[in-house]
């Protein structure tokens, strides 16, 4: 329940200046050009599809929802930013606009679980109980969302069906403790039944749950303070009062806020803790991984972001990271795949343009190298593609082309594009 920081995420670009730096200094496999690339960035549909992700994860949701119209806009087909459209029209209050979204999903995925969430809640905003509660009833024996439970039992509630309402509600204590919305909708359901001593408990355990959240948002501020201002031996006794190994969002703050201000051995017990605790959160694959690439293991850290990558196929920070690592690991073929993807969702990011600049030159002279000139082309391509002024490049283009007797046809320059 604690608001997560999104500090930590700040040191991507800093880790991947780092692996540049080192790569660019250090490693003899290629010594690709030293100009920049140059010119705008293309407008695609995945790229709007990247920055809107950006935007959603500060939680910048006007902002998100122009980018995945944009993105619909060139692809009306891309259901992924339908449906992060429709959930930034939901996050705003937009209702009709938000359920325009999600009909025209739910038609397009067959009744994707996560898609009729959201119907039921905008039926239960809107007085639908018995649309609601047909909805969520057949999503609560697996549940898309961990509140899907307490959702159903808020409908009965407001139904009057006081039975059905205390059922679903104690289901959704069990799937999370924490939620203090449950607890105070019981006592609402005993009160009503003249259960009072019930009631009383129950609003206490939610008032104690609310202090608890509160309480943890004050530490959290307090923690990061001390480290602006203290050494970390003096700041992190009271930055310890966050290790909570129960929860998973205090765990995870203890690790951005030390993240954030550098400590990153620090960062990690707590981190490794909320990947136990939620192993489905993306956020905390991210910070996880990020924090190993910082520490420089980078085995450990391809797991975390591989299943940041899986949860979130479209979020720029892991599959740039994820690119990033797998080149520190001499995996040139799978990292150049990943910041292939890196780079569409975020044609403006310079560090990992250079860093793919640098894979597609390894890749290409490798190929070249065991007499594989077309496929050592396409890379060659793709390197001219992010830095067109780069004569070198464009020379060895010309050269290879001319070898494979001339420039092949678009046809098959599309074949012959890296993965």
């Amino acid at each position: 329940m604690v608001t997560r920081m999104p500090g930590i995420y700040l040191g991507l670009t800093a880790a991947l200046s780092c692996l540049l730096l080192l790569g660019l200094n250090v490693d003899a496999r290629a010594t690709p050009s030293q100009s920049q690339e140059g010119g705008p960035p293309e407008k695609t549909a995945e790229a709007h599809l990247g920055r809107g992700y950006e935007a959603v994860k500060d939680e910048r949701y006007p902002e998100a929802a122009k980018e995945f119209q944009a993105a619909l806009a060139l692809n009306p087909g891309l259901v992924r930013a339908r449906y992060q459209l429709a959930v930034c029209w939901f996050a705003l209050g937009k209702a009709p606009e938000a359920r325009e979204e999600f009909d025209r999903l739910q038609k397009e995925t067959g009744g994707e679980p996560s898609v009729s969430y959201y119907l039921a809640i905008l039926d239960l905003r809107a007085g639908n109980l018995e649309a609601a509660i047909n909805r969520l009833t057949r999503l609560v024996a697996d549940p898309p969302f961990a509140d899907t439970a307490y959702y159903l039992g808020a409908a009965y509630l407001e139904k009057r069906e006081f039975n059905q309402a205390e059922k679903w509600l104690r289901v959704a204590a069990q799937a999370d403790p924490r939620d203090y919305r449950v607890p105070d909708h019981l006592a609402r359901v005993y009160q009503r039944e003249g259960r009072k001593p019930e009631a009383e408990k129950q609003f206490e355990l939610s008032s104690r749950l609310r202090q608890r959240y509160d309480e943890a948002s004050r530490q959290a501020v307090a923690c990061s303070q001390l480290l602006e201002a203290q050494p970390l031996e003096e700041a992190q006794p009271a930055c310890q009062e966050l290790f909570d190994p129960n929860d998973p969002d205090k765990l995870t703050t203890l690790g951005l806020l030390y993240g954030q201000h550098g400590y990153f051995a620090q960062a990690l017990p707590p981190l490794v803790e909320a990947s136990r605790l939620d192993r489905d959160s993306s956020e905390v694959q991210h910070d996880l991984g990020l924090t190993y690439f910082r520490l420089r293991r980078y085995a450990e850290a391809r797991a975390a972001l591989e299943k940041a990558v899986a949860l979130r196929p479209d979020f720029f920070g892991s599959n740039a990271l994820l690119g990033a690592t797998l080149y520190a690991l001499g995996e040139d073929a799978a990292s150049c795949q990943v910041l292939v993807h890196a780079h569409a969702l975020n044609p403006e990011d310079r560090d990992t343009a250079q860093l793919l600049f640098k894979e597609t030159l390894i890749l290409a002279n490798r190929e070249e190298t065991q007499k594989k000139y077309a496929s050592a082309l396409a890379y060659l391509r793709t390197a001219a593609q992010l830095r067109p002024e780069d004569l070198e490049v464009q020379q060895r283009v010309a050269a290879l082309s001319r070898r494979l007797g001339g420039p092949p046809s678009p046809r098959r320059a599309e074949k012959d594009s890296p993965p």
